[in-house]
């Protein structure tokens, strides 16, 4: 029997890719202002209603958390940039937060985890 390297969860990162007829600055302005952001990505899947970081016109990320337990949490990423239409390529990114890798981990190598006995 061989060991095959299973991929880390905390590495898998989900990257949706739009193309929009919206200028650069209006997709922006429905990322980053609240009353907006709102419609389609609620405070209450969010871990804190700030962005974590930003650069303006170009990339706001958020750190987002699951409703339900374990309440996981990831960042989600958004990238905004002209495209050749004038419009806008937006993409999404959204990955798993290190604090994950902070869970215990399964002593056995096919990562599942057990429960021990009561």
């Amino acid at each position: 029997m061989s060991d095959v390297a299973k991929p880390d969860p905390s590495d898998a990162k989900l990257v949706l890719e739009y193309e929009f007829d919206a200028p650069p600055a209006k997709v922006w302005r429905a990322v980053t202002i609240p009353a907006l952001r709102e419609r389609w990505l609620p405070d209450c899947d969010l871990a804190g209603a700030e962005p974590e970081s930003s650069i303006p016109g170009e990339e706001v990320r958020y750190r987002l958390r699951d409703s339900e337990p374990p309440f996981r949490e990831s960042h989600v990423i958004f990238r905004i940039e002209p495209n050749e239409d004038g419009g806008t390529r937006f993409r999404i990114i959204q990955q798993a937060c290190d604090d994950l890798a902070k869970l215990p981990q399964p002593a056995n190598s096919n990562r599942c985890m057990m429960r021990a006995a009561a």
